[in-house]
Formats: structure tokens, sequence, C-alpha cells
């Protein structure tokens, strides 16, 4: 993928609106997985299935506020080799912005290039900025009995420290529902391993 001709910082910013401190050049990808905890959400996977399956049709995610997010970069589909990958994220900034983790609202939904430049939606995610979310809570946040995963900054994203948590609700993920890579998910339809697990589009 071409190198973007927008500035990163005014792209970033107009996808994530919190965001008031300069890109860092490095672009260390540094994760650190947390440990599962308990949950006081009850919401189920099904219910989130049917919150988003209109954005199956990347047209509606798109009319919904959902827009593609590139790395700083550049690049839009996020892989690890070794690991599989997550996918082209698109992101609703709205949501991004608002500090609040709504199961039934992601901050991003995750697409996987298919072989005839078709995207298939194969998970959601949960993000949120560590400093806003530590403002007002004790502890980190968790979803599905599931404590979110951590990003330092720097990072690939461009971003401050956040908490995201990945469900792979529209391809099974060998690796856990939660993991944040999928190694059924490539970012290179013609010589990955699309045929590992099939797409769930039902609402």
């Amino acid at each position: 993928m071409a190198p973007p001709t927008t500035p990163r910082t005014g792209r970033l910013r107009a996808v994530f609106p919190f965001i008031a401190v300069p890109l860092l050049a490095a672009a260390v990808f540094t994760t650190v997985a947390m440990a599962s905890s308990s949950s006081t959400d009850n919401s189920d996977l099904g219910h989130v299935r049917r919150a988003t399956a209109q954005f199956h049709d990347l047209a509606k995610a798109d009319a919904a506020g959902y827009k593609k997010f590139v790395d700083v970069d550049g690049i839009a589909c996020i892989d690890m080799p070794g690991m599989g990958a997550m996918g082209v994220h698109y992101v609703n900034g709205q949501n991004a912005g608002d500090a609040v983790i709504d199961p039934l609202a992601p901050e991003a939904v995750i697409y996987e290039p298919g072989v005839n430049g078709q995207q298939h939606m194969v998970a959601v995610e949960y993000l949120v900025v560590k400093s806003a979310w530590d403002a007002t809570h004790t502890s980190p946040p968790s979803l599905f009995g599931t404590t979110f995963d951590f990003t330092s900054s720097p990072n690939r994203f461009g971003l401050p420290d956040f908490y995201s948590l990945h469900a792979w609700i529209g391809k099974p993920n060998p690796a856990g529902t939660f993991t944040m890579f999928n190694p059924s998910v490539t970012c290179d339809p013609h010589g990955g391993h699309q045929n590992h697990g099939a797409y769930d589009t039902m609402g």
C-alpha cells in the first residue's frame, strides 16, 4: 500500500478526536496481555452479532461512521508473522472518543480482505485510551468475563496507551475468541489461509 498523502496527525485525529499529542515516529508494537477477570456485564456475543449484523455490508458500516484506519506507516491490514492477523480496522471516531465501553457499539469493526477485493467482517474491537479510563476507574475494563489487553505507547498505531479487546464474532479464532490476532485471518488473500473457518454472517 502506498504511503498516504494526508498528514498522519490530522488523519488520526479525524478518527480519534481525543488525541492531543503528536504522533511518535517509532512503530514499536508493545502489547501486554492482561489476565482474565470477572465482569458484571452480562451481554453475550449473540447480542453483539445481532447489533452489528448490518456491518457485514461495508457500505452500511461506512454510513454508520466507521472509517478505514491505517497505522503510522499507512498500512491498513494489520498482521503479525507467526500469530496471524487482525485485518482492516474501520473505526467510529465518536465511539472511540467517548471513553465509554458499550458492547453493542464497538469502537471498530474489522474486515478480512478477499481475493476479489471484497471485505469480510471478522471481528469487532472495543477500545479506550488508558488515561481516560483510569481517570474514573480503578481497574482495566472488561467485557464477557475478559479483561482488555493493554498496548503501550509508542506503538504502530500512533496512539497513546490504550486498552482494547477483540471479539471474533464473524470468523472463528482457533487461538481464542478474545485473542488479539487470529491465525485463520490473513492480509494476503492470494497466499494466505482463508479456508480456515467459515464466516459467520448470521444476525
